[in-house]
């Protein structure tokens, strides 16, 4: 008894992790009770495949805990990490609505839970409601704002490449604290296939900053002390 009721716990728990996604923000209970009926949760560990380039897409991906990164390859066959998504974040919508097969690989950073939501579910989602139209605009508006700012610092300088970085991943995933904007004290490789530098690069560009007082470090967390003073590299 104790057992079945545990698990009832932690399924109304999951439902309401998913319920607080952004994208569902403002939409009718009831749509979203509706809409969410048949997600299906997945525990995953560190370094797991969740999509290959290729495949053909039949879910949408809600991130319920935990992070991933989108990865792709250049033409030499060099591993370029397009993005970092994690808690709330939605991926694999794209294929769902185009019908194409996935343009990327998802790949686990940390032990992470996602919510499976059938491609129809999504679309049908999509169809019906117009606030729902609005958000996915909004994130592909967001997506886009990204990759035209780290275009523009490509060519700058390492340490302003590494800045870039930082706000991009606080801007996607900053948790406000007392003393800055926190967040996860990725790999030193990952960081370097984010901005196109060399890891040992990274690793001096970190330390520099951390020495000037605008970052802080911890084991599992970076604190962007000081953002105006990260944006300053950008000008």
């Amino acid at each position: 008894m104790d057992e079945r009721q545990n698990l009832r716990e932690s399924d109304v728990k999951i439902q309401e992790l998913i319920e607080r996604c952004p994208f569902f923000a403002g939409l009718p209970a009831q749509v979203v009770e509706r809409a969410t009926a048949h997600i299906v949760t997945r525990q995953h560990p560190p370094n797991q495949v969740i999509l290959l380039e290729n495949d053909w897409g039949s879910s949408v991906y809600f991130i319920i805990d935990g992070w991933v990164k989108i990865r792709t390859y250049n033409l030499d066959g060099r591993e370029v990490t397009l993005n970092i998504i994690g808690k709330g974040k939605l991926f694999g919508e794209m294929a769902a609505l185009d019908e194409v097969p996935r343009s990327t690989d998802v790949i686990t950073l940390a032990p992470t839970t996602i919510g499976n939501m059938p491609a129809q579910d999504f679309v049908q989602l999509i169809h019906s409601e117009p606030l729902a139209g609005i958000r996915l605009a909004q994130l592909m508006a967001r997506r886009l704002r990204q990759v035209n700012r780290r275009l523009r610092v490509r060519e700058a300088d390492s340490t302003s490449r590494v800045a870039d970085i930082l706000l991009f991943l606080a801007e996607g995933q900053g948790k406000y604290v007392e003393e800055g904007v926190e967040i996860p004290n990725l790999p030193h490789r990952e960081l370097s296939s984010l901005s196109g530098l060399a890891r040992e690069t990274v690793t001096r560009v970190l330390s520099k900053l951390e020495k000037k007082g605008l970052i802080h470090r911890s084991r599992d967390t970076i604190c962007i002390a000081d953002t105006n003073g990260l944006e300053r590299f950008l000008v």
